[in-house]
């Protein structure tokens, strides 16, 4: 069926375009009475606004894009709802995109999303993205642009980041006050810098609490993955029978050392304690359940939407806009995997 048209009203009521136009709009100039039959035949015929019309009027789309590493992960789900929630009480929708980790990927989703002429986007890095040339076209086209947890320092863009140095020295650290002595850092990619910040916080935990820093204890993912914590798992006892503490670079990664240790009857924590990070859903039904570091993926949605939208609404009025950070609080959540039995 074709899209009723507001001159097809005004030819049906006799009336001109401009009438029909202002009468669907309330404007006071437009008497009760037009108003009445104007709004009841476009109700009859199911008539409809063309949104790309306003958009044209308007300069807005009334969209926003958002570029994600993985739909799967249960932080970026908790990021995925707090955006499109904030977007759909603001009155935009939300284009959601997937990297899958790739850079190359990556660069054709924001293309992809300046040629939608999408209002502002919303990212976070996959982990072969940096400060590259496709995130720096966003910015010289002076789109409104948020970074989230996974971020290029250098980008002079707005972002919305926890302290990963912090949250890992912490949790490394607790490691540390529940007698580990040896501990294993399973780390992620090299270039991320979240990644890089988890190891440098491993690093200052293990040098304030005198443990000599040794590489061989430092295993690092390619991809970030439940096989890979399992694989590693095996390795690191292969390799180092006495470590008795690991940190892991998410829970995700964490689950599968813990999985290939139960396999194994090695004993979680009595052996080896373990803590993830994220605080996934499924670290609290496992067996031991799984100590971590909590990792605000709703109030990081929230606050990375609401920082959009500022920086939105002042191009829109043509008001300079002061890029912010904003630094999200983390939290250790203490869990069977980590409490050793005092000597």
């Amino acid at each position: 069926m074709k899209d009723i048209t507001l001159k097809e009203i005004a030819t049906k009521l006799g009336i001109s375009i401009t009438t029909v136009s202002k009468a669907l709009k309330n404007y006071p100039d437009v008497s009760e009475k037009t108003k009445k039959s104007v709004i009841e035949l476009a109700q009859h015929l199911h008539y409809t606004p063309n949104s790309f019309a306003v958009n044209l009027r308007t300069k807005e789309s009334k969209t926003i894009g958002l570029i994600i590493p993985e739909v799967v992960h249960h932080f970026f789900s908790n990021v995925v709802n707090a955006i499109i929630d904030e977007a759909e009480k603001n009155g935009y929708l939300v284009i959601i995109l997937q990297s899958n980790e790739t850079l190359a990927l990556e660069k054709k989703q924001v293309e992809l999303l300046i040629n939608k002429r999408v209002d502002g986007i919303i990212m976070s890095l996959s982990n072969e993205s940096n400060n590259d040339d496709h995130i720096k076209e966003i910015m010289n086209r002076k789109i409104p642009f948020v970074m989230f947890d996974k971020i290029a320092k250098l980008s002079k863009c707005s972002k919305v980041i926890i302290d990963d140095q912090k949250a890992a020295f912490n949790a490394v650290q607790h490691l540390i006050d529940n007698g580990c002595k040896k501990i294993v850092h399973i780390r992620g990619p090299l270039n991320p810098q979240n990644s890089i910040d988890r190891y440098i916080g491993y690093k200052k935990a293990l040098e304030k609490n005198n443990i000599p820093f040794d590489a061989k204890l430092v295993y690092t993912c390619e991809n970030v993955t439940f096989e890979e914590g399992r694989a590693f798992a095996k390795q690191i006892i292969e390799e180092h029978a006495d470590v008795d503490g690991i940190f892991a670079i998410t829970d995700l990664v964490a689950v599968g050392v813990l999985a290939y240790f139960n396999e194994n009857k090695i004993n979680v924590p009595e052996q080896v304690a373990i803590i993830g990070f994220s605080n996934w859903f499924m670290s609290q039904v496992l067996t031991p359940k799984l100590s971590t570091v909590n990792q605000p993926g709703h109030e990081m949605g929230i606050a990375s939407f609401n920082l959009l939208l500022e920086e939105m609404n002042c191009h829109k009025e043509g008001v300079p806009f002061d890029h912010k950070t904003i630094e999200l609080d983390t939290e250790i959540i203490i869990r069977e995997s980590s409490i050793r039995p005092k000597n």
